[in-house]
Order: C-alpha cells, then structure tokens, then sequence
C-alpha cells in the first residue's frame, strides 16, 4: 500500500500547512497538490479524502486524543505529531479497510521521518491509548 502512505505523507503536509501557518484548508490543499508531481490521482483522491475528513472532525478528534493525553493540551503537542495522530485516528474511526493496527503503524512510521526524535514513541503511546479506550483491540480480534 505504497500509493496510501505517499497520501499520508500528502494529508499531512495539507494539515502541517493549515495547522502552523494557519492557511485555510483550500488553499493548502491547492498549493501542495499543484506541488505534488508525483502523486497520481489515487493518492491525491485519498489525501484529499483524509485531509477533509481531519479537518471536518478536527474538533471531535481532538476532543478524543485530549481525552487520553492529561496534562498535554493537543496545542501543546508538535504540529506534525497532533497532525499524525489525528490522520490515523480519523483512519481508524472512518475508514473500514484500515485496520487500526496499520493505520498505528503509518502514523508511527511517519514520525520517525518527519518528526523528533521523542515523535515515534509519543505518536504510538497516544494511539495505542486511543485504541484501548475505544476498546478497538478486543473488535478486530474477533473479526
């Protein structure tokens, strides 16, 4: 699943550019897809579909990932760690033919490219807390 990671990698430099300098979504859409010479319309469709997705719950993500980080306001968070976690959360919620083992694992995997060196394991540790609250593990292992 070459082609979903690349729209990872895409949404997040869409929501890294309307979160930090705070652009509107339409505009960071705009200019990183005109950018993006290499992305073929199968990721550019599923960037766009996670970036609308993001932003249109963004406030109901957040609500979810504050819920399992005491102590650590979702602003406080680096902007592409906040931005990764909510992707793979809005992954595991929305997209049925994601497993929220994979959809953790791109998030994660994403964060050691582009974050710091703290990112994987934060990344991860959020995640895996989100799963375990929406008690996801004990769903798909039955499946």
């Amino acid at each position: 699943m070459i082609k979903r990671r690349k729209a990872r990698e895409l949404a997040l430099q869409i929501l890294f550019q309307a979160d930090v300098g705070n652009l509107p979504i339409e505009e960071a859409m705009e200019t990183t897809l005109s950018e993006a010479v290499d992305a073929d319309e199968e990721i550019r469709s599923y960037a766009v579909q996670l970036v609308q997705g993001v932003w249109g719950q963004k406030s109901d993500l957040d609500a979810q990932i504050q819920g399992v980080t005491r102590n650590w306001t979702v602003e406080r968070m680096a902007a592409i760690d906040r931005n990764l976690i909510r992707i793979a959360l809005y992954e595991i919620l929305n997209v049925p033919d994601v497993p929220y083992r994979v959809a953790i694992n791109e998030a994660v995997e994403l964060a050691k490219e582009y974050g710091t060196t703290e990112s994987r394991r934060f990344v991860n540790g959020v995640l895996g807390a989100l799963v375990r609250r929406l008690k996801l593990e004990d769903k798909q292992e039955k499946k």
